[in-house]
């Protein structure tokens, strides 16, 4: 028997305000590289909630991240997301996590430099207001801080 989602959603959370859906009215800023990749300094950040050794599984509405050192190996790299199937990230975490295919471009003079480190948190799951206000000004004064030129964001 199929199941009314959104009237029983509704019923379900009637005690509680209703979801305000998030509208994003500013034009996005576009700042074009001021030199050459392959002079860039760039930073990877994933949304695949990747961990690297024992870090802390994140959580349901965790606007925290992870920060993963660029030498990182597979072997060392772990998975926690209530998003998606981790299973093939499981297996190769470079399909939601590519930092081995980015030290190769670091040495094949592609990019400049890798920062370290990486970034990783677990998106899609929570608040987009909480990404845009909470998490990612963290990231970005982070960034800024490490004088990146610019980052690779590999969504999840």
């Amino acid at each position: 028997m199929p199941v009314e989602y959104i009237p029983r959603t509704r019923e379900l959370y009637s005690g509680y305000k209703p979801y305000r859906w998030v509208v994003n009215e500013a034009t996005p800023p576009w700042a074009p590289l001021r030199k050459p990749l392959a002079q860039s300094k760039l930073a990877m950040i994933g949304s695949g909630g990747i961990l690297y050794r024992d870090q802390p599984r994140f959580h349901r509405e965790d606007a925290s991240y992870r920060l993963i050192p660029k030498s990182a190996t597979e072997d060392e790299l772990g998975i926690w997301h209530f998003g998606y199937r981790t299973a093939d990230a499981e297996a190769d975490p470079n399909c939601v996590f590519p930092l081995a295919r980015l030290r190769e471009l670091e040495a094949a003079g592609v990019i400049g430099e890798l920062a370290d480190p990486a970034y990783s948190f677990m998106g899609g799951v929570y608040s987009a207001r909480k990404i845009r206000e909470e998490l990612a000004p963290r990231i970005a004064d982070e960034l800024h801080k490490a004088h990146v030129d610019a980052f690779y964001l590999v969504p999840a």
